[in-house]
């Protein structure tokens, strides 16, 4: 296949029901049609909640398993805050980046696809959210047991600096250059 074929999308049951911006256009490409546009947006929310269940899905269960260890119960109080916090963040994560699953099942078929990837979108940021506040926490439960002092709590902070600086800050950056060089 030549880099300029467009490979064949078959149409959902799901119609789209309001035009969304078109995108960028490149040249020689044919344009997106709107059903595609929702097609192809959709296949990327599923692909990205792939790579975000997964790493909840794995950080949750490993928390699961602290509260059982013999190490646990020798823990202050502050560590079982943490870790009750840490628990029930990451529970949420794992509700909000599955929901999209759930959703479209529940309305597949009822012509509801852009509307499921305009929620499930928002699920996504809720759950990365989340996920990074339950990994903060995780890492604050660890360093606060391992590192003596306030030491951990900068180091937690550092870190979650990163997260938003990668996660959040970026994209935003990026979305803002873009519409700037779109204005010029």
């Amino acid at each position: 296949m030549a880099m300029t074929d467009r490979p064949v999308t078959v149409p959902s049951d799901d119609d789209v029901r309001a035009e969304a911006p078109p995108p960028l256009q490149l040249p020689n490409e044919p344009p997106e049609t709107a059903r595609a546009r929702v097609n192809r947006r959709w296949n990327e929310v599923l692909q990205e909640t792939r790579v975000a269940q997964t790493g909840v899905q794995i950080l949750f269960g490993f928390l699961l398993g602290v509260a059982f260890t013999p190490h646990f119960h020798k823990l202050g109080a502050f560590e079982h805050t943490v870790y009750v916090i840490t628990v029930i963040l990451g529970a949420s994560a794992t509700g909000a980046l599955i929901a999209p699953v759930s959703i479209h099942r529940f309305l597949s078929g009822r012509r509801l696809k852009e509307d499921i990837v305009a929620v499930a979108g928002r699920l996504m940021i809720c759950g990365m959210v989340l996920l990074a506040l339950t990994i903060g926490a995780t890492l604050l439960l660890i360093l606060s047991v391992v590192v003596p002092g306030h030491f951990a709590e900068m180091l937690v902070g550092g870190v979650m600096l990163w997260f938003a600086l990668c996660w959040y800050g970026l994209p935003i950056w990026l979305r803002r250059r873009s519409v700037r060089r779109a204005d010029a």
